[in-house]
């Protein structure tokens, strides 16, 4: 049987989600858990990767084992009782056994957030940026986004990755009362490339570069070229779209 995970985390603490020797992560904690309720050694297979102090607001991960569970709440209760406080899971489902966490994902969405006023409560949780913005001059440079597939020059160098194409649905900036959250959905992201596209609309959105560079920079396939990347505390991954939705 296989079963679905979905799960929220701040990532201040970890690693990233992915298990690394000597290192701290999501995915080793939820492990862990499972194992000692179910008594037998789980693996578990989140949607991707987040790099380390990224946060998620929903993650998916499946696990698979030779019997059916009965009770799934009491399961979730069970595991939400080992986790740390930094890590809730929301639902576990039994789904068909072709249904992959990672594989089977057809989109994911991300936020990055940005507060402009100094705030105690805001560290590590969203990225302190002081300077003036113009919001409407970021969101027109988003919308360059949507004419380009091939985002090298937003991936972190000597990744191996077969392709550099993404499909970019959604870009977009939104001024909240505290601050901006930058919206983003693709049917698959490269390695640091939010981050990389958040930085280079800030430096647009502060005057130090121009629209039309956006688009020498996206032709050029060159890292060096675009914006600074930006804090990981700031990027969050808020959802995972699957052909069938699980956990409706």
């Amino acid at each position: 049987m296989r079963y679905f995970i979905q799960l929220s985390f701040d990532g201040t603490p970890f690693h990233g989600w992915q298990i690394q020797k000597n290192a701290h992560s999501v995915q080793d904690e939820i492990q862990q858990a499972l194992s000692t309720i179910l008594r037998v050694p789980i693996e578990i297979t989140g949607a991707g990767r987040t790099d380390a102090q990224v946060h998620a607001k929903m993650m998916v991960a499946h696990f698979d084992h030779d019997s059916a569970i009965e009770d799934l709440k009491k399961l979730v209760f069970k595991v939400n009782s080992l986790l740390p406080n930094s890590i809730a899971i929301q639902k576990i489902v039994g789904v068909p056994s072709d249904l992959h966490a990672r594989f089977s994902a057809t989109a994911r969405s991300y936020e990055y957030r940005i507060h402009q006023e100094k705030s105690p409560f805001k560290v590590e949780r969203s990225y302190y940026y002081n300077q003036e913005l113009d919001v409407e001059k970021m969101n027109t440079a988003a919308k360059v986004l949507f004419e380009y597939e091939d985002f090298s020059c937003f991936s972190k160098s000597h990744t191996q990755t077969f392709t550099n194409n993404c499909e970019i649905k959604l870009a977009r900036w939104e001024v909240e009362s505290d601050g901006l959250v930058f919206h983003i959905t693709a049917n698959r992201f490269l390695r640091n490339m939010v981050r990389a596209i958040v930085g280079t609309l800030l430096e647009i959105g502060s005057g130090k570069l121009e629209i039309n560079d956006l688009h020498r920079i996206i032709r050029s396939k060159n890292r060096s070229l675009a914006g600074t990347s930006v804090p990981a505390c700031g990027l969050y991954l808020s959802w995972v779209e699957y052909p069938i939705q699980p956990f409706n």
